[in-house]
């Protein structure tokens, strides 16, 4: 199989710190059980599609905190500013970081595709440094795994599915890219992923 050439990565769980531990955190402040939001989205069929409507840009950050927040319980007053509170335990991943800008001082075309909780929550300068093409399922109105935004991935960066090597957090988010004929890698660790990286692209990116 030929290397490839073109490097697409996700956002958060990937770029960021660990997004689970953040929600995570942001329950037990909250006086939630500790794993509400996962099971909400998990075994909730009217959460799920709360969240399906706000990754596609069909629901406003603003509309989805209310409803979302009384599905979990919280008090009328702990409603706003809730999406900031559920990533305010999570930054950026340096290393991750890091790597990509190696990769595209390399020459390697990169791209992001982010579902999206909203269009304010990206640091704009920073993925105008990182990426030659920016996908996100707000702006576009598909989020991952449909086929679709792959291939708009690829598209911004001007290559066919098959030259991008993906990296996501989430197995599901994978299967679709690599039935594409994308390479894959699952994101655990900075540790894991860059060397995969290293030898998938041929280029060095760690430090």
């Amino acid at each position: 199989m030929a290397e490839p050439a073109g490097l697409l990565v996700d956002w958060g769980g990937v770029m960021t710190t660990n997004l689970f531990g953040s929600f995570e955190r942001f329950c037990d402040a909250e006086g939630l059980d500790h794993a509400a939001i996962a099971n909400a989205f998990r075994h909730d069929p009217e959460a799920r599609e709360l969240l399906i409507a706000l990754e596609e840009g069909r629901l406003e950050p603003v509309d989805f905190e209310p409803r979302f927040a009384t599905m979990l319980g919280l008090p009328r007053e702990r409603h706003t500013g809730m999406i900031e509170r559920m990533f305010s335990g999570s930054g950026l991943d340096e290393p991750m970081v890091e790597a990509v800008r190696r990769a595209r001082n390399a020459g390697v075309p990169t791209g992001l595709i982010s579902n999206s909780w909203g269009l304010d929550t990206y640091p704009r300068d920073l993925l105008a440094e990182l990426f030659d093409g920016v996908v996100i399922s707000g702006e576009v109105g598909i989020r991952k795994p449909a086929v679709r935004i792959y291939e708009l991935g690829a598209q911004a960066i001007g290559l066919a599915p098959q030259a991008c090597v993906f990296v996501d957090d989430l197995p599901f988010n994978l299967t679709p890219a690599a039935e594409m004929g994308m390479r894959t890698i699952r994101h655990v660790s900075a540790d894991e992923t860059i060397p995969e990286l290293e030898e998938m692209l041929a280029v060095a990116l760690g430090g």
